[in-house]
């Protein structure tokens, strides 16, 4: 009977220490945070089209890819593939991405393929791609949206973001929503 209500008040204080004090202290540090935690928008005419920190599926000819998704972009499900590069499933996964690349951008060779284009990123949902990821797409791109390629190669150099610690990026939606401004 000792034991029973030692575990009672323990039971209850770990339910009011993790399902009451915890989130609500989480949800008064976010109230500081940009957009109150709610996650940093990007809007075009006044609508929300996605996330600056979560990548999106861009898979149409005319729009910059992102890096693959090892949970097809659904946020719900963030994860990697765990796979690592002895797995024979997940080589021919990034050689099936390797020759849809060539295939599609006949002028590149496979040396030219940055990793971030054929492999996952560790959340499934990375928004960013590295400038020279971004840079393979312009002739694609141009092409296939009538512009010229300098034009369409400027527009990614204006958006490589530098980070004071770790590689430049390129955020995928921000680069495809100025794309579309460009008509």
């Amino acid at each position: 009977m000792k034991n029973l209500f030692s575990i009672i008040k323990l039971t209850a204080v770990t339910l009011i220490l993790f399902a009451v004090i915890y989130p609500l202290a989480i949800y008064g540090i976010a109230q500081i945070a940009p957009n109150q935690g709610k996650g940093e928008t990007i809007s075009v005419n006044g609508k929300v089209v996605g996330y600056q920190k979560i990548g999106q599926k861009f898979d149409k000819s005319n729009y910059f890819w992102g890096r693959p998704s090892a949970v097809d972009y659904n946020a719900a499900g963030s994860a990697g593939s765990n796979k690592g590069p002895s797995n024979a499933e997940y080589l021919a996964l990034v050689q099936k991405r390797i020759d849809t690349l060539l295939l599609v951008h006949p002028y590149l060779k496979k040396s030219e393929i940055p990793a971030d284009m054929i492999t996952a990123s560790g959340s499934g949902l990375d928004p960013n791609i590295s400038p020279q990821g971004a840079l393979i797409q312009v002739k694609r791109i141009a092409k296939e949206r009538h512009l010229a390629e300098t034009k369409v190669k400027a527009l990614v150099e204006s958006k490589i973001n530098t980070a004071v610690v770790g590689p430049e990026t390129v955020n995928v939606l921000e680069l495809n929503v100025a794309l579309d401004a460009l008509r």
